[in-house]
């Protein structure tokens, strides 16, 4: 750890433990952005709805929200409405719901895709201390049930697509849930249909006319009011409510725009962002409010996946902010037209490549690594995202290795990964733009935080190690989640003594950065007592590439390890045209050479990695279509639901073990 000083500072000494089986808690780091305290609130902002007021004020006439026109059916050019326009509609809306009776502390679910529409309920909520309620636009109707009722929604917002759900939803709702808005229209049967209910249904120009004809004043929130409650799906049991306060979504936010700036990287009103991430999530949230502090513009896409790139094409943001799963689809992607190409083409791919990492490992920045081949190869990647991209952002999970190294040489624009939960507003850590070194990690933290790793003994973590100290990341700061809605129990084991336990295991790097290198609830013990970090083991064979997606199961019962894997099917098309086997990709997932050839690629790569002989995987399944959200898999940020791919899979869980005893 000698140098981690270039990055973040030590403030306090760790402690070692005292034999009563606490564990030992490492020192306690912040960045060296804030080494004369964590950063304090702006001056005379302390709300989100003083960013948005601010933003108003400051810049009436500049661009905010922005949707495609779409003329017979034909998606054309981005249309603007200017903060002034926005803030007049946001009154509008804000008045409607206080004619209604909808006032302070009240709760307002917004059911849908991103767009203008939802956005502005939002700003409407905050401009009168109603407590945004965000209800993801994948979840199944007993999770819409559930949320409606748990945080007692007495009005909803709701995209047109998703009314048929929300009706359905309604007799089970009726307690508190009044009034449904829709972001566009509505047919005759809807209107009937809530109206059997008791529920009174506006059409979005409805209500605006509502609160126009009948004006409130605001009633703006406190620093410390509750702006939302946000309900993370989770990857086991119900969804739990977390309560952000304005105060904590501000302190993110400002945190964040000093990191950057203290980076040369500032965020102004000529950035453009790209709206696809769920608004529902707090990644898409903060980063969007962030353009709002900064004053810049935030175009939507169409609502459909297929669509993103021609709608990126069209709006040519400044800043992309992604997901690990949309990454990879585009480096797929583009490795497969490169190969495609062939000849002199991939030649100069393959070369410039090789070229231009090599710069970057050297440390030049981005664009001094490889300018010429940036002119001849690069720039059409650029160009594919709009070709004004100039910062490039993933989070809500790990990035593949192979997949950050690829974006950081293509992308001609720096590219982060950052890490944060719902529980901490999302911006806990980012990486230094241009320093490769820190590929593989997080990045240090943000300056509105402290953070420190407790040593977890039973997977031989300590944190007070002098050379690789590894724990549980603990986070106190501002920026934290108040607590889970009506859950004070849970609350109570992450929350202790002002510090969040968050579950993860990071592992402190040189230069100050941090590594997710494990997940301390994904443990297990096999039948011979030792234990399995599941997730570290994933995320070393997610870096075989003849694989896109593996769940590795395990328990007390067994000794051994099974996987389901999702194979490469560019890499096992080629396998077997190399092997003389038959058929198309769904055909080749049930062939037993295939099993075979997957399971050797895959412990292959775990031996590299230096894996233990019981973590080596002794049976796989092979699946062809990705782990989705659809079947309830994996979360809308794409974390595995372990307890239903068990129950999904356990058929041939059972079959693998079996085989495996008879080996």
């Amino acid at each position: 750890m000698a140098q981690v000083e270039r990055y973040i500072v030590k403030i306090e000494e760790g402690e070692a433990s005292s034999g009563d089986g606490v564990p030992s808690k490492g020192p306690v780091y912040r960045s060296v952005f804030a080494k004369e305290g964590l950063l304090p609130l702006p001056k005379d902002l302390l709300t989100t709805w003083d960013i948005f007021a601010q933003a108003v004020k400051k810049g009436p006439k500049n661009r905010m929200l922005g949707v495609r026109e779409v003329i017979n059916g034909n998606a054309g050019k981005y249309v603007w409405k200017t903060y002034g326009e926005v803030y007049e509609a946001v009154l509008c809306i804000g008045s409607a719901m206080r004619h209604l009776g909808v006032g302070p502390t009240r709760r307002c679910g917004i059911y849908g895709a991103n767009c203008p529409e939802w956005f502005m309920a939002m700003e409407a909520c905050n401009g009168h201390s109603i407590v945004c309620v965000p209800l993801y636009d994948t979840l199944g109707l007993d999770a819409v049930e559930f949320v409606a009722n748990h945080a007692e929604i007495t009005i909803a917002f709701v995209q047109e697509s998703k009314l048929p759900s929300m009706i359905q939803a309604l007799p089970k709702c009726l307690k508190h849930l009044k009034t449904l808005v829709s972001f566009g229209t509505f047919t005759a049967e809807q209107k009937a249909a809530t109206e059997e209910y008791g529920v009174a249904l506006y059409s979005w120009q409805e209500f605006m006319e509502l609160g126009a004809r009948n004006p409130v004043e605001l009633s703006p929130p406190a620093a410390d009011d509750l702006s939302t409650i946000m309900y993370t799906s989770g990857t086991t049991g119900e969804p739990k409510g977390v309560l952000l306060t304005h105060s904590s979504i501000l302190c993110t936010i400002a945190g964040l725009a000093q990191y950057l700036k203290s980076l040369n990287e500032v965020i102004d009103e000529n950035d453009v962002y790209f709206s696809f991430l769920p608004l529902a999530h707090i990644f898409d949230r903060v980063a969007e409010e962030m353009l709002v502090f900064s004053g810049g513009s935030i175009g939507f896409w169409q609502g459909d996946i297929k669509k993103v790139p021609e709608d990126v094409k069209e709006l040519k943001p400044t800043l992309f902010v992604g997901v690990p799963r949309v990454f990879d689809r585009l480096t797929t992607g583009i490795q497969q037209r490169i190969a495609a190409a062939g000849g002199i083409k991939s030649w100069l791919f393959n070369f410039g490549f090789s070229l231009k990492l090599n710069w970057l490992k050297q440390g030049y920045n981005q664009d001094k690594a490889s300018p010429l081949f940036d002119y001849l190869v690069f720039n059409k990647v650029k160009e594919g995202l709009g070709g004004h991209v100039r910062l490039v952002l993933s989070g809500a999970a790990p990035l593949s290795p192979h997949v950050e190294e690829f974006l950081r040489v293509v992308m001609c624009a720096p590219v982060l990964q950052g890490y944060g939960l719902t529980e901490t507003c999302a911006a806990s850590f980012i990486q230094v733009p241009d320093v490769i070194s820190m590929s593989g990690t997080v990045g240090p933290p943000m300056p509105s935080i402290d953070v420190r790793l407790e040593s977890v003994p039973e997977l031989n973590y300590d944190a007070l190690s002098t050379t690789t100290p590894r724990g549980e990341i603990c986070i106190r700061g501002s920026s934290l989640f108040s607590g889970y809605y009506k859950r004070e129990d849970l609350t109570k084991e992450v929350l202790i003594d002002g510090w969040f336990h968050t579950g993860d295991i990071g592992e402190w790097q040189p230069n100050g950065a941090m590594k997710i290198i494990d997940r301390k609830k994904n443990i297990f013990k096999l039948s011979q007592g030792e234990y399995v970090a599941v997730e570290n083991l994933e995320n070393i064979f997610l870096q075989c590439p003849a694989i896109d997606a593996i769940w590795v199961y395990g328990n007390s019962f067994e000794s051994t390890l099974v996987a389901v894997a999702v194979p490469n099917e560019k890499v096992l098309m080629d396998w077997a045209a190399a092997n003389g086997e038959n058929g198309n990709f769904e055909t080749l997932c049930n062939s037993q050479k295939a099993h075979e050839f997957i399971l050797k690629e895959v412990n292959a790569t775990g031996k590299s990695a230096g894996v233990k002989g019981f973590e080596y995987i002794r049976g796989v399944h092979l699946e062809a279509q990705p782990f989705d959200v659809e079947r309830d898999l994996t979360t809308p940020t794409f974390k595995l639901k372990r307890p239903q791919l068990l129950k999904y899979y356990q058929k041939e869980v059972d079959a693998l073990y079996a085989r495996t005893k008879k080996q």
